[in-house]
């Protein structure tokens, strides 16, 4: 007896020690990403005006977007898109396995309600002749009801080394579902405005085809009265017809545009009501897009990065923790007896054993060894990875500024354009009711106006769209 309790005392203490030494596991730190003060061809003016505004990534889309139409639909698909469901069912599933993983401290307790044996060995074994010479009979029965309860200490942090990597993929699947939420907000947001500038293009088609109509009538009343010839006719003709055959075209896009709409929304292709035009559509306001520092701690997809090395780090604890020595601690008690008419007779069939073990591992063809080497060097990739993200990051706002800046310049000189064209037109078309232009003149000038006009609304969905990209980019949409 005294052995035992001097055994156990032994093993308690190396315990003690060997917790004391693991109070020197390295902690966590974040990897550092470097970062400029400001995105590229922000003003000073601008960076003091940053620091004084919060970004629009903080602003929520509900506030964002202005456009009610485009607001229900963001509504309809946050709470319909399939692959957002998606990605919430990953959320749960990643919290059971965290929940899960808080119970590997407390013991694991088994319960054998029953187990009942009957050994019955050959006469001529040595079991069977000592079988029948102590209890008279040939064969030997067991009863018994166990619990048997095993434990290992956390000595070197492993369990808590799981726990925290547990802990790191249930973070990133959160991230991950604001990913796709952001995502998905850009996606619709860009695809109705790419459905209000397919309208638009539809009207600017139609509006020039009754000035082609109206030009072809006063041609042919030419022709009638000898003025001009045929040829100006058929000319005419074609400029209508080609005109005529964009028309369907436009309307296919805008059918599969909606259908994308529908199915971005988790709702089955159809029509997409709307009641604002383009030319009328308030562009989403951007004040300040903050500083690049903020990247790392709102978007999404940085935000997961940087949980993704801090999951490695957990790994090359749990890693580094498996080539030290394990102290595991295991009891056993219940009944037990050799006649099942004393199975449950108590004291007299109460049983109970404890035991401890501290095992290291020494040969094992360097597998842990090689298993450690390789967590660092996956924590070494993460690391680079994350500073990858936050580059992609950076380089997509400064594309989004540039693009934004690019449609400003042209809308203002299109703007000009398209009211020059529409003069051009109306100047045309009265010179030749005079006979002093020719219809090529009039076909010039609205062929002149139709591209301009469409050039004006293809460069103010660029404009919008490049704010969009910009809110994405930013990390804005999901909250």
């Amino acid at each position: 007896m005294k052995s035992n309790i001097r055994l156990y005392t032994n093993i308690g203490a190396a315990a003690v020690l060997l917790s004391l030494a693991s109070c020197n596991v390295q902690k966590y730190k974040a990897p550092e990403a470097e970062l400029p003060e400001s995105f590229r061809d922000i003003t000073q003016q601008d960076i003091a005006q940053d620091s004084m505004q919060s970004s629009i990534a903080k602003i929520p889309y509900r506030d964002f977007f202005t456009d009610p139409t485009l607001v229900s639909l963001i509504e309809s698909g946050v709470k319909n898109n399939n692959d957002l469901k998606v990605s919430i069912k990953q959320i749960e599933s990643a919290a059971l396995s965290y929940n899960r993983s808080k119970w590997e401290n407390v013991p694991n307790v088994n319960l054998n309600l029953a187990n009942a044996s009957i050994n019955r060995p050959s006469d001529n074994s040595m079991n069977g002749q000592m079988f029948g010479q102590l209890l008279g009979k040939r064969y030997i029965e067991d009863y018994g009801s166990t619990v048997n309860i095993s434990w290992e200490a956390d000595i070197w942090g492993k369990i808590k080394g799981r726990k925290e990597s547990a802990l790191a993929a249930y973070l990133q699947t959160q991230e991950a579902a604001k990913a796709v939420q952001t995502q998905l907000v850009a996606q619709i947001a860009q695809g109705y405005y790419n459905l209000l500038m397919l309208d638009t293009q539809l009207d600017i088609t139609n509006q020039n085809l009754k000035l082609v109509d109206n030009t072809l009538r006063m041609i042919i009343k030419q022709q009638e009265l000898g003025i001009t010839t045929s040829l100006s006719v058929l000319q005419q003709e074609n400029t209508r017809d080609q005109m005529l055959a964009t028309i369907p075209v436009i309307e296919q896009s805008i059918k599969i545009q909606e259908n994308a709409l529908s199915i971005l929304t988790g709702k089955m292709p159809g029509e997409i009501q709307r009641t604002v035009k383009l030319v009328n559509m308030q562009t989403p306001e951007y004040k300040s897009v903050g500083i690049p520092a903020e990247l790392l701690s709102y978007r999404p997809d940085v935000k997961s990065s940087e949980l993704t090395v801090r999951q490695a780090f957990a790994n090359v604890k749990v890693a580094k923790a498996g080539m030290y020595p394990a102290l595991n601690i295991t009891a056993q008690g219940g009944l037990n007896a050799f006649n099942f008419k004393n199975w449950f007779d108590i004291p007299g069939s109460l049983f109970g054993t404890v035991a401890g073990s501290l095992t290291m591992p020494l040969i094992n063809g360097k597998q842990l060894k090689t298993q450690y080497e390789q967590s660092k060097i996956a924590m070494e990739q993460s690391e680079i990875n994350f500073k990858q993200t936050v580059l992609n990051a950076v380089g997509e706002v400064s594309n989004a500024l540039a693009n934004i800046e690019s449609a400003n310049k042209q809308e203002v000189i299109t703007v000009g354009l398209v009211a020059r064209s529409d003069k051009a037109v109306t100047t045309s078309t009265k010179l030749f009711q005079q006979d002093m232009a020719t219809y090529l003149d009039v076909i010039t000038a609205q062929n002149n106006k139709l591209q301009a006009e469409l050039s004006l609304a293809n460069i103010k969905f660029q404009k919008v769209n490049s704010i969009i990209s910009l809110y994405r980019s930013l990390g804005g949409g999901w909250n």
